[in-house]
């Protein structure tokens, strides 16, 4: 069969039976437009003589004239869910995408803050009931470094705060219980009685607004930026900065990178490693600016 005759088979498969969104039916026709072109430009016409070689190529050429790793990885993904078909119709007997790798991914390293800069952003003055809200929600943060849904879903009855504790529920509903720093558990007590009045013994939800509604993610993260604003930092804090600036500071402190994954909720160890980079990063700093051999014009 010509490829743009099994590509055209494909569209229309997708189109009238798979359920595919107009917006990627389009992404696909323009992958596989792509690849239909470089196929008849290096004489490959028919899509039974296609090999993993000619797709290892293909995606090596996207790469080379400028595209990035991840939009290789969905070109990709495009061209195996079109073989899969193919096999399904027994067009092909194997599938040439196998064993074929996009380039590696840069991870982005997340943004930490520096402890003066957590600090002075968790130094919050407590002139009304919101900014003491606001307080607690901040040192629960950075104290026990929450994912920022995880803060929005928290419920009074998970927080034990003579214990100094914390039960959360993380992705995948797994459950992690996590150290509430004594300064964290100050604050809490202070909006737990605010809390209590405003919003009524029935709301179980931790942060609400001062007429007992929880907090959404969206609303979490605007206070995040408008206190980093107040609070004279010189960036936009997001929640997620908080949680990496508590890996980060764990692991620069402890080197134990098991523990901090134990209090993220990791499931994988490899997810943690990232913070293994960032320790990294800080010592690399360190030793450019103070080593005499490292230094500039040394």
């Amino acid at each position: 069969m010509l490829i743009p005759t099994a590509v055209t088979a494909f569209l229309d498969h997708a189109a009238d039976e798979a359920g595919l969104s107009p917006a990627t039916i389009d992404a696909y026709r323009r992958d596989l437009d792509r690849f239909s072109n470089w196929c008849r430009k290096h004489g490959v016409e028919e899509i039974e003589t296609l090999t993993p070689a000619d797709v290892r190529s293909f995606a090596a050429s996207e790469h080379r004239r400028g595209l990035n790793p991840r939009s290789v990885q969905r070109r990709l993904s495009g061209l195996r869910r079109f073989f899969r078909y193919l096999r399904r119709e027994r067009v092909l007997s194997g599938d040439p995408s196998q064993g074929v790798r996009a380039p590696k991914v840069r991870r982005k390293l997340p943004e930490v803050l520096d402890i003066d800069q957590v600090l002075a952003l968790l130094d919050i003055p407590e002139e009304d009931e919101l900014a003491t809200r606001d307080r607690a929600m901040l040192e629960l943060f950075y104290a026990s470094g929450l994912r920022v849904s995880e803060l929005a879903g928290l419920t009074w009855d998970r927080l034990d705060l003579s214990e100094g504790l914390v039960r959360v529920l993380g992705k995948g509903r797994r459950e992690r219980v996590v150290p509430v720093g004594r300064h964290a558990v100050s604050a809490l007590e202070r909006w737990r009685g605010i809390h209590a009045g405003t919003a009524g013994i029935d709301q179980p939800r931790v942060f609400t607004s001062l007429k007992g509604r929880p907090l959404g993610v969206r609303a979490i993260q605007k206070r995040v930026a408008y206190w980093s604003q107040r609070q004279g930092l010189d960036q936009t804090v997001h929640p997620h900065q908080l949680r990496h600036s508590f890996a980060s500071h764990i692991l620069e402190s402890s080197g134990d990178l098991r523990a901090v994954q134990e209090l993220l909720g990791h499931a994988n160890l490899t997810t943690t490693q990232i913070y293994t980079h960032l320790d990294f990063q800080h010592l690399a700093k360190v030793y450019d600016e103070t080593h005499p051999r490292a230094k500039k014009g040394k």
